[in-house]
């Protein structure tokens, strides 16, 4: 009997769980103030957070990674259910290469005891190679968010 070839799924799945109230990192996501300390990779600096949150409303982040090359990660808010849910598109603009794809993100935030389960979708990516690059990226930004809520102690303080 012929096997049937496995397909790669082209999305990304991601589960973490962080020690923090599911309103305080929900707060993390969508206040520039906070956005700048973990967006992008560790190594990563943000240069500028721009959202506006609602339906339709678009945000952009410009970042710049370690080799000192500028880029910005952009889309447009479909869904916001504060503090359960967000859903975007995500693109990337890096100078001198043509846009990338753009990908739909659900993120949901789920109370556990006083933390915040987040599940994470992201797809469809073009490529394993787009979803695993993405999937090292986000893993590496959710460390990051787990430093800031531990430096901060995060109360609903202004960072």
């Amino acid at each position: 009997m012929a096997r049937k070839a496995e397909i790669p799924r082209l999305e990304l799945r991601i589960n973490r769980l962080f020690n923090a109230p599911r309103d305080v990192v929900f707060e993390l996501w969508t206040d520039p103030r906070h956005l700048i300390h973990w967006w992008g990779p560790k190594g990563f600096r943000t240069l500028s957070c721009e959202i506006d949150l609602r339906p339709g409303g678009a945000w952009r982040i410009h970042t710049e990674a370690p080799d000192g090359m500028a880029f910005s990660s952009y889309g447009v808010f479909h869904d916001i259910v504060p503090p359960e849910r967000l859903v975007f598109s995500h693109s990337f603009d890096f100078p001198g290469r043509p846009l990338g794809p753009s990908t739909l993100v659900t993120a949901r935030f789920t109370e556990e005891n006083g933390r915040t389960r987040l599940t994470f979708h992201q797809g469809i990516f073009d490529a394993i190679a787009d979803r695993d690059g993405h999937e090292e990226g986000w893993q590496s930004a959710f460390d990051l968010i787990d430093d800031y809520l531990s430096q901060k102690a995060l109360r609903k303080e202004s960072p």
